[in-house]
């Protein structure tokens, strides 16, 4: 009988690296962030140079799946892709099978069957990122689920603080409004701590989440409380999450009265944020909006390298000294 022999830990062929994925800011640490930040620095940089696109992810294909409407997210991460060389391909839900009654699991694993490398999707139902990484092969990114988590918003709202104020730790940002159904709102809270800000929710009652205070932030049911921040951040009044029905506030008109963000609310200097899209008039100002404190207008333009970097992130694996030295030689070339 032939001996059989074991072969020895050190002799195998290298394990093929786990996929990673970005579902949850409660996925990072503080290093993660502060690594996609810094990564996120550098492709700015590169964007200033004339010849804009990258080589860094040719040959990776990036698939967008969007079953809500959208246009920040679901451009910039196109774009994002296309910036770093990827081959993309976008699908929306309407004019898909999804009108004819298929599944997600049956998309996702569709979707599969091509051998994409990142998956990046946004649905109404909470989970459903999770679901697609079950089935498919790829990296998943969530570009929003539910009022769950939204994960790369926070990323570039922290990206768009940083670099306005030049820090996060020991700032104070107000986020103000419908917290309630706000996916942003939640990720933006684990971010904002996680890096070391302080949180105050402010908003009418039946908008703020009963015990939200256990995630680590402050509440507040009184709208002079946003002068005490160093940023504002408004969120809109979310209806079509709304049950049908239901009553949060007498009207939009006494809503934009009692708790809209008007330049008489804020103090000099202070910033303002928002995610879009904006309700002028209901939940913010349009003098706000368009005002020199305004972030607005920054937060789109860095959500586009924010997301660049993340699905850099996501498909390189080395350590995070050889990828800075890779974006530079990036950046020289």
């Amino acid at each position: 009988m032939a001996e059989i022999r074991v072969m020895r830990e050190d002799l195998l062929p290298p394990r093929e690296p786990p996929r990673r994925h970005l579902i949850s800011i409660g996925d990072l640490e503080c290093q993660d962030v502060e690594r996609l930040l810094g990564t996120a620095r550098n492709f700015e940089r590169s964007l200033e140079r004339e010849l804009k696109k990258l080589p860094t992810l040719r040959g990776k294909t990036v698939v967008n799946v969007f079953y809500e409407s959208s246009t920040r997210t679901s451009s910039s991460f196109e774009l994002a892709a296309k910036r770093l060389s990827a081959d993309t391909m976008s699908i929306k839900s309407t004019g898909s099978s999804v009108d004819k009654g298929e599944s997600l699991k049956d998309t996702a694993l569709t979707l599969g069957a091509y051998d994409p490398d990142v998956i990046v999707i946004r649905h109404p139902q909470i989970g459903a990122p999770q679901l697609v990484a079950r089935y498919t092969g790829a990296h998943i990114v969530n570009a929003g689920d539910g009022k769950h988590q939204h994960p790369t918003q926070a990323l570039l709202d922290l990206y768009t603080i940083q670099e306005e104020l030049g820090r996060i730790e020991g700032l104070h940002v107000a986020i103000v409004g419908d917290v309630l159904h706000s996916r942003v709102a939640r990720s933006n809270i684990q971010a904002l701590s996680l890096m070391g800000a302080r949180v105050t929710l402010v908003g009418p009652p039946p908008l703020i989440p009963r015990g939200i205070e256990a995630m680590g932030c402050e509440v507040s049911y009184e709208i002079d409380a946003i002068k005490a921040a160093d940023v504002v951040y408004v969120l809109r009044m979310q209806q079509e999450r709304m049950a049908e029905g239901a009553n949060y506030v007498p009207s939009l008109r006494e809503y934009a009265a009692r708790w809209g963000v008007t330049p008489e609310r804020l103090r000099p200097g202070q910033k303002v944020m928002h995610p879009g899209p904006m309700n002028r008039g209901v939940e913010i100002d349009p003098v706000v909006a368009d005002a020199a404190d305004a972030l607005i207008e920054q937060q789109v333009r860095s959500g586009l390298v924010v997301r660049m970097a993340v699905l850099y992130d996501l498909l390189t694996h080395g350590p995070a000294g050889v990828q800075a030295a890779a974006l530079h030689e990036i950046g020289a070339a």
